[in-house]
């Protein structure tokens, strides 16, 4: 198709999605959680349909990818991402919020009141289910959202808005307060320029997606998504509580931002990686051990899931069961090596030390971090925010995980009786 007609076709597209929002600001919040609530007993019911879809993806995937479980739907995923989005209709609504009011001296009333930002636009890889969890967390919050995912999911993001309109249909809303664009590189760069259109872009994915869509958007953009985590053993650390905390993180789901990709231990505890990591073996997850982690667990762990490390082992988002391990002198070198290499996303320690722990909290640079517990809780959902739309690693305006509050801006609304400014 000729570009310019391509581009054409977008901005109408883009335009009735802007009007969808604008209407969405008249429709009361009972209304938005009916549709919530219908929309999770329609996602169980066609959940066959989802499925067919969804393996036409899974079909032309190499099971072997890294994304591949993300694109993956099961029954029961589909059973857990309907959970959440009753979760959502049961939460408060983040819009109309008073966040401060005062009267002035001249008796004007002034209120800051949270407000949707509009239309948010997200750009995002293999991952259907990010389709239900952005239109639910959106239309809670009062916006439309434009989705851009990518070809791999095509069939089953097409499936979901097809349900997802069929919602807003039989509520007699407008069915483009979900949009969801075609999967070419011309409708994303289109999209990236859509000023007026699109108040603010978040992308999930990849680093190298994240990356793409920062240096090329000229509206708002919200990074989220890329996890390199790494977990601490401090020298005070508890061993049984570490390699459970260890496993855990690894190989909850391997494939997704919260995983653990490299173990940092304490130079006085080395002798413990065997039984560290021990139960890692059972699940087949290769190591890449630093010099002297390699000396230590030779011998210990199974040869051909026990490697070297090389520069390429630190820093590395693995997304599957794969991860490094090393080695330092003191909490401040690991603390160092992690600030060196996290993707500031979610960093744990593993002690008994409430002052170490307390020094590592305040200088590790993180959206998320743990004491004593398993970076795989970074989510929206198991912080009690229902689900998310993202796990920001940016500092401005939200930073991890970010669900309803974080898809409001606010206004001023002032109220007066006459007054006018002296000179």
């Amino acid at each position: 198709m000729n570009p310019e007609r391509t581009n054409m076709k977008i901005k109408e597209q883009l335009q009735k999605t802007l009007d969808a929002s604008r209407k969405l600001n008249l429709v009361d919040i009972d209304k938005v959680n009916a549709v919530l609530k219908e929309l999770a007993i329609q996602a169980r019911k066609k959940t066959d349909f989802i499925l067919h879809e969804n393996r036409k993806d899974l079909e032309r995937m190499d099971s072997s990818d890294p994304k591949y479980d993300r694109l993956k739907l099961t029954s029961e995923r589909i059973e857990g991402i309907a959970s959440d989005i009753e979760n959502v209709a049961s939460l408060e609504s983040p819009v109309g919020k008073v966040l401060k009011a005062s009267t002035r001296l001249n008796g004007l009333k002034i209120q800051k009141v949270t407000v949707p930002f509009g239309v948010i636009g997200i750009i995002y890889e293999a991952r259907p289910n990010v389709t239900f969890d952005v239109f639910a967390l959106c239309l809670k919050s009062g916006n439309a959202c434009v989705l851009k995912g990518g070809s791999d999911a095509i069939d089953s993001n097409r499936a979901i808005v097809s349900v997802i309109q069929d919602v807003l249909r039989k509520f007699d809303l407008d069915e483009n307060t979900v949009t969801l664009l075609p999967a070419g590189r011309e409708e994303t760069n289109e999209m990236l320029r859509a000023h007026g259109y699109i108040d603010l872009i978040i992308p999930r994915g990849s680093q190298s997606l994240i990356n793409f869509v920062r240096e090329n958007a000229t509206i708002p953009v919200i990074e989220t998504g890329a996890g390199i985590c790494h977990t601490y053993f401090d020298k005070f650390g508890d061993l049984e509580k570490g390699s459970e905390i260890v496993f855990n993180a690894k190989t909850r789901r391997p494939s997704v931002c919260n995983a653990l990709d490299c173990l940092v231990v304490h130079e006085s505890r080395k002798t413990d990686l065997p039984e560290l990591t021990k139960k890692l073996a059972s699940e087949s997850v290769i190591i890449y051990a630093d010099e002297e982690a390699y000396k230590i667990m030779k011998g210990h762990y199974p040869e051909q899931l026990l490697f070297p490390a090389t520069t390429e082992s630190f820093g590395t988002e693995f997304l599957s069961l794969k991860m490094a391990v090393k080695t330092v002198n003191c909490i401040f070198d690991a603390i160092d090596h992690i600030n060196l290499y996290s993707s500031k996303h979610s960093e744990a320690i593993i002690s008994d030390d409430q002052g170490r722990i307390s020094t590592f909290i305040k200088l590790v640079d993180a959206s998320s971090v743990y004491s004593n517990a398993s970076t795989a809780f970074t989510d929206g959902a198991q912080f009690g925010l229902g689900a998310e739309i993202g796990i920001s690693t940016q500092k401005l305006h939200a930073r991890g995980p970010m669900a309803l509050e974080e898809l409001t801006s606010y206004k001023w609304i002032i109220e007066g009786t006459g007054q006018v400014r002296p000179k």
